[in-house]
């Protein structure tokens, strides 16, 4: 038997405000009209807590910007292993020591090591550029990011209200 169930959420107007115009449950806005149309916020998105070193989106851009070099690192690394082996060694023993966590610190770090490893580090560099301009779906990522995080609530709403149910119709047995 299949049954359906609708969970309600609650409308927060400090989130969602009903008017554009509306200080109401906007507590970013000025609650005196000023003159000057400069000093007023807009209270048109969520306010994000805790970026103090700047905005949601730049978390992920640093995050973007080292996955890139992850990402260059294994062009690189591929092409290096057909043509030209030795230095395909080399780039695999100087990742077996160094981290990729941090993209800007390895390409430093690799650049200092040799002259060779400073040519590695220099088409790390040029790669990791052209797949973030040229290679990488920006639009597809935010399908995707979109995609998943729909996909995720409509699982988590769909287990709570089973898992509820389920609990209901025990109690009243």
């Amino acid at each position: 038997m299949e049954s359906s169930a609708t969970l309600a959420l609650p409308q927060h107007p400090y989130i969602y405000p009903t008017t554009p115009n509306s200080n109401k449950g906007c507590p970013f806005r000025p609650s005196k009209q000023r003159n000057i149309q400069s000093t007023r916020l807009q209270c048109n998105k969520m306010f994000v807590p805790g970026f103090g070193e700047g905005s949601p989106e730049a978390k992920a851009a640093s995050n973007l910007h080292n996955f890139f070099n992850y990402t260059a690192v294994k062009i690189v690394a591929a092409q290096l292993e057909s043509y030209n082996p030795e230095a395909y060694q080399e780039l695999m023993e100087f990742l077996s020591k160094h981290s990729l966590d941090d993209g800007d610190k390895f390409c430093a770090t690799m650049m200092r090591e040799s002259p060779r490893h400073k040519s590695l580090a220099l088409r790390i560099l040029e790669v990791r550029s052209a797949y973030c301009k040229k290679d990488f779906e920006w639009d597809n990522l935010k399908r995707l990011a979109t995609k998943m995080v729909n996909d995720s609530n409509t699982r988590l709403m769909r287990d709570y209200v089973l898992e509820t149910s389920l609990a209901e119709n025990e109690r009243n047995e």
